[in-house]
């Protein structure tokens, strides 16, 4: 399969920081990822160097074979959603959907209609009087509408309440399923999108942490709960993420996947076994990550 994204060695540096460092990734066409970390992980810094808003210091980066900067051939392909998008002060949706509409060819008009209603999008209002919320739903409308083949979404979410979130996971999944593309989806809410994402893509420190599959993630660690002595000694040699305590109980969590029969020994020695969900190993790797810094990554901070 083509890679639509090719990215290495690439760095990104702000006088004496580095929001990104040495980052390698390839990405195939044809899913949706999720590119998670907490806040200031480096995940705005890279997909603005993918869509040609900001600028590589050192590396290469290739968007469909071809490096992004000022490439129409490139950027009439890829929409970026990004949450500080900035419209001119006396512009309402109708103008922003306008524009959206002239500049990608497989605008979808009558999805923009739907999404607009079930949004609840006031459009007799301008684009700067719109609440938070009303303002993420503008640029979630435009990315779903736009049907690019390269869609990246930053955050799409901020303001968003539990029931318009829902819409845009549900409209994401059945537009996606009917007409296939490439989705980047960036978040903090590992567990809202879990379900959505096919290949997860974690960065903290502006250093990839992980790429992979998302199923093949989700069996990556496990936590071992029960009597103290009998946690700490199954989980001798190990290598553990995570290790909690009360009394004579402890509760730990490994790095490894678990035979039949590891897990069969396990509960016949009297523990418990626990799933670790997709946000709590992206939690735990990254404080291990950052528990164990090393080389310039150590001494300098992200973006």
């Amino acid at each position: 399969m083509t890679a639509v994204i090719e990215v290495q060695n690439l760095t990104k540096r702000y006088k004496d920081k580095r929001a990104l460092d040495n980052v390698s990734l390839s990405l195939d066409g044809g899913a949706i990822y999720g590119l998670l970390g907490r806040n200031g992980a480096g995940k705005t810094t890279l997909m603005s160097i993918l869509t040609a808003q900001n600028f590589e210091s050192s590396g290469t980066v290739k968007v469909f074979g071809e490096h992004p900067y000022e490439n129409t051939h490139v950027l009439n392909r890829v929409c970026f959603v990004r949450e500080s998008q900035k419209y001119p002060d006396d512009a309402y949706p109708r103008h922003a959907f306008q524009a959206a509409s002239l500049f990608f060819e497989n605008w979808d008009q009558a999805l923009a209609d739907e999404l607009i209603e079930q949004f609840q999008l006031p459009m007799k209002q301008t684009i700067k009087k719109l609440s938070r919320g009303q303002l993420s739903a503008v640029g979630v409308i435009i990315g779903l509408a736009s049907r690019a083949d390269l869609t990246f979404f930053d955050e799409p979410y901020l303001g968003l309440d539990a029931v318009a979130r829902q819409i845009f996971y549900d409209r994401l999944l059945e537009d996606y399923a009917e007409h296939p593309r490439t989705i980047v989806l960036s978040s903090h809410l590992i567990d809202e999108v879990s379900n959505l994402i096919e290949k997860v893509i974690v960065i903290d420190n502006g250093q990839i942490l992980l790429n992979e599959d998302t199923d093949a993630v989700r069996d990556r660690a496990v936590t071992v709960v029960g009597d103290a002595a009998k946690v700490d000694a199954w989980a001798s040699g190990r290598e553990v993420l995570h290790r909690e305590s009360l009394g004579r109980v402890a509760s730990v969590t490994v790095l490894g996947r678990l035979s039949a029969e590891e897990r069969a020994e396990i509960t016949a020695s009297g523990l418990d076994l626990a799933p670790v969900s997709l946000q709590q190993l992206i939690v735990r790797l990254t404080q291990k990550a950052e528990s164990t810094p090393t080389g310039d990554a150590a001494k300098e901070g992200v973006r």
